[in-house]
């Protein structure tokens, strides 16, 4: 093999990103809230770059434009206690508010040790430390941590302090008056047998009817999992649609909602201020700035074209669903939308992530209007969506002491529908629904 040193030409083919075009790309997969992000976050860096303020206000209702009537102004201070807000209670308080503080002085560092396992409690009230842990960290025994977890234990709403999901509902039926001795011996020594639904051995070994253990089956049911769970303040979350589509009967009309996005300008004022300055890196600054600028308003306009065309396109080939509901829906992949519109399936996949279009039927993610095909006998299409509404209706009216198995509901869909699908799909999605197997769904009524 011969090596020596020298000086080649070679012609080579390679894409190259620009930080225009990756700029580009990064904002047509932003959704609403992340664009409006972005553009916050840019006018920090570019100081020609502003945003209008004021582009949307809040409503105070205190001072509405309109003058209330005489006899509304009345009726609103006859009913002054209804306008006053809920205070909602936290846990940790609601939970302090019932302790007998003589029982948790009888404990070394009883008020330490009550706060440190409040604070251990997970979301949903269930205790998440280990009692060797608690002992080891404030130096008591293990039977002063149990007295403790005991006096946790004792508080409303029953189910607090547990260890797990067993214990929580073990908590809950001692409560309960008057009490429910089968229930209590099923959950303490056949939980998970009663939980997979394995009746027939805790049958025989308790020599009891199946109908005895599907009425507690029924009755643990009325209990509470997540005994925390109400004391949680999270607010709600709203969805900002991307897309309005809107039918009046005889026409669609699309259009990207960009209301909700701060408007951007240009600040002139800063560019005539400093522009006149010699100085190179001023200059510099400002050209770049002013680049950077025209980038982001080219990119949020291909942005909204880019929208627009795939939102026009999901429109024009599901028209049936716009016009008459979910069940209509039809079998549709992106590289369909791309093909016809002659962009890539990635700018596609970009265009709809994480976005909803307000349609007549409710806010639904663009996403949820690309399905797989399923096959039919008639030699058609239809979508898996439809497949899996279907498998719903049937399961919801099938005979729960005789329910439907995998392989009755493939021979109902090829009779009743001509759709084709195999067993493994059926199961699979009788998962993504959260419906359980036949043998979990059967009652002994």
């Amino acid at each position: 093999m011969k090596l020596q040193a020298g000086l080649w030409q070679q012609q080579t083919l390679k894409l190259t990103m620009t930080q225009e075009l990756t700029q580009a790309i990064a904002l047509l997969q932003y959704n609403t809230q992340e664009l409006s992000e972005f553009l916050e976050n840019k006018a920090l860096e570019n100081p020609l770059l502003q945003i209008e303020s004021g582009n949307v206000q809040a409503m105070d209702p205190r001072f509405d434009r309109t003058k209330p009537a005489r006899k509304k102004l009345e009726k609103d201070k006859q009913h002054w206690i209804e306008q006053i807000g809920k205070i909602e209670p936290y846990l940790d308080e609601h939970i302090k508010s019932q302790l007998d503080f003589k029982l948790i002085q009888s404990i070394a560092n009883g008020e330490k040790v009550f706060d440190y396992l409040i604070e251990c409690l997970d979301e949903n009230g269930y205790l998440r430390v280990e009692m060797s842990e608690v002992a080891t960290r404030f130096r008591i025994s293990d039977e002063a941590v149990d007295k403790a977890i005991n006096l946790l234990q004792g508080v409303e709403p029953a189910g607090i302090g547990a260890r797990n999901l067993q214990e929580c509902i073990l908590l809950q039926l001692k409560r309960k008056q008057p009490r429910n001795d089968l229930a209590e011996e099923i959950i303490e020594k056949y939980f998970d047998s009663f939980a997979d639904k394995k009746w027939r051995d805790i049958s025989k070994e308790l020599g009891v009817k199946m109908s005895e253990i599907q009425e507690v089956f029924d009755f643990i049911q009325t209990l509470n999992p997540r005994p925390a769970a109400s004391f949680q303040h999270e607010k709600s979350a709203y969805i900002v649609p991307d897309v309005i589509i809107d039918w009046d009967g005889e026409s669609f009309s699309v259009s990207v909602f960009d209301e909700a996005l701060p408007k951007i300008s240009f600040n002139n004022d800063y560019y005539k201020r400093f522009s006149a300055n010699k100085d190179k890196q001023v200059k510099r600054f400002l050209q770049d700035n002013q680049q950077d600028y025209f980038w982001i308003m080219r990119s949020i306009e291909q942005r909204k074209e880019t929208l627009t065309k795939v939102s026009l396109k999901i429109v024009e080939k599901q028209q049936e669903f716009f016009i008459k509901g979910p069940a209509y829906l039809k079998p549709m992949i992106m590289k369909e939308i791309a093909d016809e519109l002659d962009i890539h399936e990635s700018t596609v996949s970009r265009a709809v992530r994480e976005k909803y279009a307000q349609t007549p039927f409710g806010t639904l993610e663009l996403r949820s209007f690309f399905s797989s095909t399923i096959k039919t006998t008639s030699d058609e299409n239809t979508s898996s969506k439809q497949v899996k509404t279907i498998i719903s209706k049937l399961i919801d009216g099938e005979n729960k002491q005789k329910p439907l198995s995998d392989q009755e509901l493939v021979q109902l869909l090829k009779d009743q529908e001509g759709m084709v699908v195999s067993r493994r799909t059926i199961a699979k999605y009788r998962d993504q629904l959260g419906i359980p197997s036949s043998s979990k769904r059967k009652r002994y009524d």
